[in-house]
């Protein structure tokens, strides 16, 4: 009996490598992923190509001559309306946009979330319910009120204008992000810094801003991609001279005078993604902690 107790296998036991389970999870994933990528593939090949050579129709087939003469064009030659600067200028454009709507926005939700964590208040659950509440009310409805502040305030068609508009219907979500990552960090930190005569500012920037870098990737993240890819607030609030990218790439796309160039067309489009790309693949695994713990308590 000893020894038949000695034989008996122990640990779990093994999982077949092609279980039916794990084969339909890789075949649904694979179906997503082609789904998703054969899009930017053809993007990609067609920016690659002549005009020539896209005339042939085959869309799917790899270019026999590649040439980045598109993206050169679409960069700095392709007109935009009345100017043919390229799509450069709408970057440049968009990195004004860009960069300080992050900071404030992101500097000013952050401080809201951890006054309305850590600080409660008279009538703090209702301006947080108000706050949130602005996160689901459709833009459209805030337009012409926001045109007459804004022209009242001489901010419309400005770079100042465009950034306050851009702060304004950030600050829901991201308060929300803020506010449930702060609450999810330990208690007994914050009680021991107020017994230790540590202040709102001191804590702050003392404590909680070192164990909040996630939610801050998260929140970069959120407004990158919104703002960059913004078309209707940058189409009316920032004027002609401060037009963004993705309006300059609209004016490209439906230019009616002339050949349809749709490698450059192509190429102006991953110009103008490939920024959000980019951060989201730089700081995605401090997105998805940040995204995590934001959304443990409410």
């Amino acid at each position: 009996m000893a020894d038949t107790a000695i034989n008996e296998p122990h640990g779990p036991r093994p999982k077949r490598r092609f279980a039916p389970s794990r084969i339909i999870l890789y075949s649904v994933l694979f179906v997503a992923a082609v789904y998703y990528l054969i899009p930017l593939y053809v993007m990609v090949v067609t920016s690659l190509k002549g005009m020539p050579e896209i005339r042939m129709g085959n869309i799917f087939a790899p270019p026999v001559e590649i040439t980045f003469e598109p993206w050169v064009k679409a960069w700095s030659q392709a007109c935009t309306g009345l100017y043919c600067e390229g799509i450069r200028v709408g970057f440049w454009n968009s990195v004004k946009i860009t960069v300080p709507g992050i900071i404030v926005s992101i500097a000013v939700a952050s401080v809201n979330g951890y006054a309305l964590a850590n600080w409660r208040f008279k009538g703090s659950e209702f301006f947080f319910t108000v706050l949130l509440f602005g996160a689901f009310i459709p833009y459209q409805v805030m337009l012409y009120p926001l045109v007459i502040i804004l022209r009242e305030l001489h901010l419309f068609s400005t770079l100042p204008g465009i950034v306050l508009v851009h702060t304004i219907f950030g600050m829901p979500i991201l308060t929300l992000l803020f506010r449930n990552y702060f609450a999810s960090l330990p208690e007994e930190l914050f009680k021991a810094a107020r017994v230790d005569g540590a202040g709102f500012w001191q804590i702050f920037f003392r404590i909680m801003l070192p164990m909040s870098l996630p939610i801050f990737v998260v929140g970069m993240i959120i407004q990158t991609t919104g703002i960059w890819n913004d078309f209707l607030f940058g189409v009316i609030f920032a004027g002609q001279q401060n037009y963004p990218m993705t309006v300059q790439l609209n004016n490209i796309v439906n230019a009616v005078q002339g050949v349809k160039e749709y490698n450059v067309n192509m190429a102006a489009t991953l110009l103008t993604g490939i920024v959000p790309l980019i951060v989201y693949f730089v700081s995605g695994p401090l997105f998805v902690r940040g995204i995590a713990a934001g959304a443990v308590k409410g």
